[in-house]
């Protein structure tokens, strides 16, 4: 008898002891297991502006002079090499190069091409930004090529980067989630975006991104119901709470304390995703920062100040899905419009976080899944022309949170076809980000199917040291 006692204190303490140290853990937003960053970071918070369909690198950043002289003519089999093609062009018996039909001019203290008619802002910024222009990937169709990017792997079911910072790092804030996403929408052709971009794969479901919508409640079932107040609603979670952690004690199963904080999270959120969502307080020299377009919900500028406004309430990682640039006809008239709708706001975006002293760590991404073709899809005409996918080289470009401003980095041949100088994979993007963050890519894990899974996967990553400050 004296012996059972005993053992029932014993693992009574036991249990205590989780439950304080599950608690702790929960309050700091880490995850049990994790120790945060592996060394000093230089970035504490992430915003990734995701160019959805893969904008033309040709016709924004990688521009040659020499491309006027090669218009129209066939693409060399030299430099296509093989290369496999998607089935929108496989068809094509000619490939003939199509130079970009917008002026560029140089911007900065390098002098770095930037197409000046529609990306004068981004080319007003040049010099607080490191452009990559030898990124690259082996997906060349959409849905396996953004899956790719943001989770590591072509087949779907792996946890996004967000969830990945989200289960390493936790958030700075009890209040709002660690990884909030945006979805804006575009003038031009719309690839379809899936839940499982930004969600948490097998790592607990506490980690995935939360979904700011663009009308009504920015989250889902954030207002209480008529007649449903504040002291009833708490109540109400205290006895589901106990339900839940009776069913976890009883069936053992870590998605039950999962759903325990995710419950107590959307509580907190009532109060706090309004205030961080609404832009009443901003002063008109910030809204006239990020242009006309900042007032109307939904936009890509109206993203960019929310995002601004929830990194600086603690939120480890926002990004912003921007689509419409799948532009495989038409694409004169459709890229100006897509860059119409972002060059002033991401430049913003990068100026306002440094005039208030966050730049220097907060982290700026701003890219897509793959690039596109030198040769043309359809005619060769200004208004028609279009361009198939490329993954063989594309177009990045990173501020602030420990990268070097100011650089170029990478380099293409004379048809921005094939990466001559300083490849970097989308692997190595990824680790590069992650180091910006504290954290060695080979040492953030999780044990899924008797591996120690990694956002950087199995396959040879590295970090770019060459563009960290």
């Amino acid at each position: 008898m004296l012996a059972q006692r005993r053992a029932f204190i014993r693992h009574s303490a036991t249990a205590l002891g989780a439950a304080c140290l599950t608690n702790l853990v929960e309050r700091a937003g880490a995850s049990p297991g994790v120790t945060g960053s592996h060394f000093t970071p230089k970035a504490k918070r992430v915003i990734y502006l995701f160019l959805a369909g893969g904008p033309s690198h040709i016709d924004t950043f990688d521009y040659k002079p020499a491309l006027r002289a090669i218009h129209g003519k066939e693409l060399p089999d030299s430099v296509r090499n093989g290369q496999r093609i998607t089935g929108m062009t496989s068809g094509q018996k000619n490939f003939p190069c199509v130079a970009p039909m917008f002026e560029f001019k140089r911007y900065g203290k390098r002098g770095a091409w930037v197409n000046s008619d529609i990306l004068p802002h981004t080319g007003g910024i040049i010099d607080d930004i490191c452009v990559l222009k030898s990124v690259h990937t082996e997906a060349i169709n959409h849905d396996p090529a953004i899956t790719y990017i943001t989770t590591g792997n072509q087949q779907p079911g792996r946890p996004s980067m967000g969830s990945w910072l989200s289960y390493g790092l936790g958030s700075e804030t009890d209040n709002l989630p660690a990884f909030a996403v945006m979805i804006s929408q575009g003038r031009g052709q719309k690839q379809a975006l899936y839940s499982r971009l930004w969600g948490s794969g097998f790592l607990p479901s506490r980690h995935q991104g939360v979904q700011l919508r663009s009308s009504g409640d920015p989250v889902p079932y954030l207002s209480d119901p008529p007649g449903l107040d504040r002291t009833a609603r708490r109540e109400q979670l205290d006895v589901l709470g106990q339900l839940n952690r009776d069913t976890g004690d009883r069936f053992g199963d870590p998605e039950t304390q999962a759903r325990i904080a995710q419950y107590e999270m959307a509580f907190r959120m009532q109060a706090a995703v309004p205030e961080a969502t609404g832009l009443g307080g901003e002063p008109q020299s910030v809204l006239d920062l990020y242009g006309p377009d900042v007032k109307r919900p939904g936009s890509f500028a109206a993203s960019c100040l929310l995002a601004r406004r929830m990194v600086e309430r603690g939120v480890r990682m926002v990004q912003i899905f921007h689509q419409g640039w799948d532009q495989h006809g038409a694409l004169p008239r459709n890229l100006r419009l897509q860059c119409e709708d972002i060059d002033q706001a991401s430049a913003a975006l990068v100026r306002d976080l440094k005039q208030r002293g966050m730049l220097d760590d907060t982290l700026v991404v701003c890219g897509g899944e793959f690039g596109r073709t030198i040769y043309s899809q359809g005619t060769l005409s200004e208004k028609d022309h279009g361009r198939d996918h490329h993954g063989r080289c594309f177009t990045t470009w990173l501020a602030g949170g420990g990268v070097k401003p100011g650089i170029e980095f990478g380099a293409t041949d004379d048809f921005s076809y094939n990466i001559t100088e300083n490849p970097v994979h989308i692997r190595d993007l990824n680790a590069t980000i992650l180091h910006c963050l504290g954290i060695d890519h080979r040492r953030l894990t999780f044990k899924y199917q008797g591996l120690d899974q990694r956002l950087t996967g199995a396959e040879e990553a590295r970090v770019v040291n060459e563009i960290l400050a």
